[in-house]
């Protein structure tokens, strides 16, 4: 009964957005009665948060388990690797993705969007430390490259300009890597 209604929430958030989205609607949605839904959740609130958690956790999800097996790559492939299994984890569900960042409050869900962005920056961390081994900043750039692709695959989801796919691929990659792994010191 909880998959189920948060199943109907999230498609009562995607649908009508945060300023429609009530209990009543995703009870009925649902199939089920409110107060067979206040036995689960006991308000609009709770189920938000759980709503949150599970989108963020399933994006971070999608990430991690594309690049966990790359991570020997050279960054030639990795990069534009990891910047496609993030449009693909993003894109997965884009009205949602446009609701959440453009209307529900980050009360909501900024911890759980940190998560996702600690997840896959560990991802890099590691990579980059594995690629350049003793280097102090590989968690700072890990930051910055994460922080970058995010910023512009979401832009890039939500605004839909006129950039095919694999033109953003190839930008981001043209754009990160270098910085990722640039020379000590310059």
């Amino acid at each position: 009964m909880v998959e189920r209604i948060v199943e109907a929430g999230r498609t009562v958030l995607a649908r009508d957005g945060y300023a429609r989205f009530a209990t009543t609607r995703v009870a009925t949605e649902a199939g089920i009665s409110p107060g067979s839904l206040y036995q689960y959740f006991r308000d609009k609130e709770e189920l938000l948060g759980v709503l949150m958690e599970r989108y963020w956790a399933e994006a971070g999800d999608r990430v991690a388990a594309s690049l966990a097996d790359r991570l020997a790559e050279p960054p030639e492939l990795l990069v534009p690797h990891a910047v496609d299994a993030l449009l693909s984890a993003l894109e997965q569900d884009s009205r949602l993705l446009r609701v959440v960042v453009e209307e529900v409050p980050p009360s909501f869900h900024e911890d759980h969007l940190h998560r996702l962005r600690r997840r896959v920056r560990d991802l890099g961390a590691a990579y980059l430390a594995a690629r350049a081994p003793g280097r102090p900043d590989g968690a700072t750039r890990a930051w910055v490259l994460v922080s970058a692709m995010e910023a512009l695959s979401v832009r890039w989801i939500l605004d839909r300009p006129a950039v095919r796919r694999e033109e953003l691929i190839e930008e981001i990659t043209a754009l990160v890597t270098p910085y990722a792994f640039r020379p000590e010191g310059s």
